[in-house]
């Protein structure tokens, strides 16, 4: 393995790498207090060769690399970040990779800035010019009012920390509408799906879709629902792809939720949908496209009205003893738990639903 040491410095753009790098946030650290977390520190990473900051495991495969001589330069870190699993093959980095140039050197400009010590890690922050009008939102910390200046309120609740800032809120409010309301801009396509789902899906749900193991089917299932085992995937019986996109996006990949761009979602559930027959190889899955895929279930779902139903309406108290005149029969057997009695009938023994 041939890798090049020449110190240099990165085209890219410091404070658009800084931004780029809450992808990263998940697993790596940086800055003055910065420890290893699921990922090493990256603090002087561009100081050091590959698999050497003290204290983190790293794979044996980075290792490896290592010793042949790895290190991380401009060109070293630029084609590990297109697509770290084909560069460095088993490594523990669970990322698809940075497709756009740019952005990676951006975000080279930004770790090739930061020193051992982790100077260089946070922007420098102008202070506010005189008499200028602060908002809380945007106030430094000292400035927003503690829970200890804050009355208590009349209804007695004692009001712990501060208002959650706009752009927290935003952090969490993610959910996404059926019809695409709350959704990020952006795009991704079937082709680009591909690729990720490979890199980071495959291992648990199966080359196409299938499962593995004891993972979930995503692909197939078509006309199964009427079937004593129906096979519940996207084609066969998810109502809207906006439960795809929310899903993925808040809990996939499995050990490293968070971790995906919203174009990679997209492209992600473009890919899903390609594998289920509902959209061609050459799809490609946005904001504005959205809201018009239809699912093949959609319409076999109903509201739930069940309050509006006699049964919840009536207002008499419920019947607890002697309510059907004669004896009690079986009318179901529990097959999957295997708790209904043997009444001595082989035919119809404990453990089977009728």
């Amino acid at each position: 393995m041939l890798m090049s040491s020449t110190a240099g410095h990165a085209a890219g753009n410091v404070d658009a790498g800084r931004k780029l790098f809450g992808q990263c946030a998940a697993c790596h650290a940086v800055g003055k207090t910065a420890g290893h977390q699921f990922g090493p520190m990256l603090n002087g990473v561009m100081e050091r060769p590959a698999a050497s900051a003290d204290g983190y495991s790293y794979s044996d495969a980075l290792k490896q690399a290592a010793q042949n001589g790895l290190v991380w330069d401009e060109p070293s870190l630029d084609a590990f970040l297109e697509s770290p699993m084909t560069y460095v093959v088993g490594t523990k980095m669970a990322f698809a990779g940075m497709r756009d140039e740019a952005q990676r050197q951006d975000m080279i400009a930004f770790l090739q800035q930061i020193d051992s010590s982790g100077s260089g890690a946070t922007a420098t922050v102008e202070p506010p010019a005189a008499n200028s009008l602060v908002s809380e939102s945007s106030a430094p910390e000292a400035q927003r009012p503690l829970a200890r200046d804050t009355t208590v309120p009349e209804h007695g609740v004692l009001h712990l920390g501060r208002l959650a800032l706009p752009e927290e809120v935003a952090a969490w409010d993610i959910d996404i509408r059926p019809d695409g309301l709350g959704l990020p801009t952006g795009s991704g396509s079937v082709e680009t799906g591909g690729q990720i789902y490979d890199a980071q899906c495959a291992v648990c749900h199966g080359v196409f879709g299938e499962g593995a193991g004891r993972w979930p089917v995503l692909a197939g299932g078509f006309d199964t629902l009427s079937d004593e085992r129906p096979e519940k995937t996207i084609g066969s019986y998810w109502p809207y792809v906006s439960t795809v996109y929310d899903y993925v996006r808040r809990a996939m990949p499995f050990g490293n939720a968070r971790s995906l761009s919203d174009d990679d979602v997209y492209a992600l559930t473009a890919y899903l949908l390609y594998l289920n027959d509902q959209v061609s190889e050459d799809f490609t899955l946005s904001t504005d496209n959205f809201a018009s895929i239809t699912l093949p279930n959609v319409d076999n779902f109903i509201a739930d009205d069940r309050m509006e139903e006699v049964h919840y309406a009536s207002r008499e108290e419920p019947c607890m003893q002697d309510c059907i005149p004669g004896e009690a029969t079986v009318t179901q057997r529990a097959r999957v738990l295997d708790v209904t009695p043997d009444n001595g009938d082989d035919d119809n023994a404990g453990g089977g639903i009728d």
